[in-house]
């Protein structure tokens, strides 16, 4: 008659295996989790690129700028993705832009007037040419078209890259 040992065949993993699989089990819930939280919106900052309203005062501060007075501002919005870019549209007195220009950017190169794309009076500032420190931004162009004799429309854009 044979004689049968009980524990033939059997090896430790019998016992090391749990205490193996459990930090592996417990890492990969946590890898999920932690890409599950960075692809998810609920964090509050959208960065999806589409662009969304802001009041213009933050628009036009990024880029270290205010209102002009006299000025009507709308259309300001924040795109957020990789850098940040926010914009502003301004409709004021023809003879008041070039003032406004030169306050808010008083160390900026002068305006350029009808270039290509320009319109009737475009401004590019960086830090390296006349930015004021108190700007996010990093780049600020501004575009101006002349409505009629008396008005101007200011497109302004103030971005990081």
């Amino acid at each position: 008659m044979a004689v049968v040992e009980a524990g033939r065949g059997r090896t430790r993993w019998g016992l090391v295996l749990p205490f193996v699989a459990l930090p592996v089990l417990v890492l990969g819930f946590l890898v999920l989790v932690l890409f599950m939280w960075a692809w998810s919106d609920e964090n509050g900052d959208d960065r999806s690129g589409a662009a969304a309203g802001v009041p213009c005062a933050e628009a036009l501060a990024f880029g270290g700028a205010a209102r002009p007075a006299g000025a009507e501002a709308r259309e300001c919005t924040v795109q957020r993705g990789i850098d940040t870019a926010y914009s502003a549209v301004l409709r004021m007195p023809r003879a008041d832009v070039r003032g406004w220009l030169r306050t808010t950017y008083p160390d900026a190169p002068a305006p350029r007037t009808g270039s290509g794309d320009c319109g009737a009076l475009c401004l590019d500032v960086t830090h390296e040419d006349g930015l004021p420190g108190t700007a996010r931004a990093h780049v600020v162009q501004v575009r101006v078209e002349h409505v009629n004799a008396e008005t101007a429309l200011v497109r302004f854009s103030a971005f990081t890259m």
